[in-house]
């Protein structure tokens, strides 16, 4: 039986997450050329090639009931900055995944990822009751790594040969993860951090 998941919008002080729609592809192409992001080589990113697809499959996944795609917007323009996710959603044993978060070059380190994971991770914790939320990023990919570790998760070990990427290269996966009990600490801390 399917799972039905409910996915909201959430608004923060300045980031707002609306649910990802077909609508948003030009947006997306938008945000990801800030930076031609799909060049990367240790993260998926879509460009006007792959735009479709990428959309096609996080709507695919939401009707599976395992996938929440949202576009990340800036309140204050209302611009489409950037996309993030819940995946690996597993409603029966309360835990789910926070992934293919991605923002515009300019936009990293500006506070929005704090705000939009802060955004998940309550709804995540607070209106799921999520048991763990875990996160997973490409051994290389020191940036996302130090991002991770920066929204209080815990670094768990290294899954090997975890995925293909679009190269062809066998991609070493970082684990980290939150739990519950590390949640009111967590949220504190994000607090803290958004406050300043």
């Amino acid at each position: 039986m399917k799972q039905q998941l409910i996915q909201p919008v959430l608004t923060g002080p300045t980031v707002e997450l609306r649910p990802l729609q077909k609508e948003d592809a030009a947006q997306l192409v938008q945000a990801a050329a800030d930076g031609d992001l799909w060049n990367l080589k240790v993260t998926v990113i879509p460009g006007p090639d792959s735009v479709d697809k990428y959309i096609g499959i996080a709507l695919e996944g939401r009707e599976q009931g395992t996938v929440m795609p949202y576009v990340i917007i800036r309140r204050d323009t209302g611009q489409i900055v950037g996309s993030t996710r819940f995946w690996k959603v597993d409603l029966a044993n309360r835990k789910m995944e926070i992934g293919h978060t991605w923002l515009g070059s300019s936009i990293q380190r500006s506070g929005i990822n704090t705000e939009a994971k802060y955004l998940l991770l309550t709804h995540a914790f607070e209106t799921m009751q999520a048991i763990r939320v875990q996160f997973t990023t490409d051994e290389l990919n020191e940036k996302s790594r130090a991002a991770i570790l920066r929204i209080g998760a815990k670094q768990e070990g290294i899954v090997r040969h975890e995925r293909i990427m679009p190269d062809g290269r066998k991609r070493n996966s970082v684990r980290f993860s939150i739990i519950d009990t590390e949640w009111n600490d967590v949220k504190a801390m994000l607090e803290q951090k958004m406050a300043r």
